[in-house]
């Protein structure tokens, strides 16, 4: 079944979603996506129900095809700072922030959001996998996501964030174990981690 184009034909939409919430190291990622008006992209869907490859695919469709995209980062200082929740709505308002057309409705994925100056917004639980434009979202923020962690894996290979980017896996976990944290890592997250997970 293929997702819903819009939500409404009369306002401009964006549709936003964030990537890397339940990571333990690395930024938390946003992004934005205004679809055109008329355009059908029957073959988004959720990132999470989607390949690398055909993700990859898409990320550069949704570049190339849409009427505007912006993408916010938040580091794990800033994380660490104001938390995890927090975060993710300020990553969402600096993807918004870097739109280059306004839009009139904001279509967020999940339950919550902080309001961006006195824009409508409507938020959606599973809303990847019912609106494209927060599908588009929820693609690039994943793929921007990966890319920074692919990268930063260059500089802290013992952590292997090329495969599983920053979330808490069991090797992720023993290479904190054995080597420390690294400064990409959120050092709130990682109390509760060596507290309850390392016995």
């Amino acid at each position: 079944m293929n997702l819903k184009a819009f939500y409404t034909d009369e306002m401009i939409e964006a549709g936003c979603d964030e990537a890397g919430r339940g990571c333990i190291a690395g930024p938390v990622v946003a992004a934005a996506v205004i679809l055109k008006k008329g355009s059908d992209y029957p073959e988004l869907d959720d990132s999470k129900k989607l390949s690398e490859k055909k993700r990859e695919t898409l990320r550069v469709m949704i570049i190339n095809e849409a009427l505007s995209y912006g993408i916010g980062i938040v580091s794990p200082q800033e994380i660490d700072e104001i938390n995890i929740l927090n975060a993710s709505f300020l990553a969402m308002h600096r993807a918004l922030d870097a739109l280059s057309v306004r839009p009139q409705l904001i279509l967020v994925d999940g339950n919550r959001f902080i309001p961006y100056h006195d824009m409508s917004f409507k938020t959606i639980v599973g809303g990847d996998s019912k609106y494209q434009s927060i599908a588009a979202a929820s693609i690039l923020a994943k793929t921007t996501r990966d890319h920074l962690m692919t990268d930063y894996h260059k500089k802290y290979p013992h952590y292997n964030w090329a495969k599983n980017k920053g979330y808490p896996t069991l090797e992720h976990k023993n290479a904190v174990a054995q080597y420390g944290v690294s400064p990409l890592h959120r050092l709130t997250f990682n109390m509760s981690i060596q507290l309850k997970l390392w016995d």
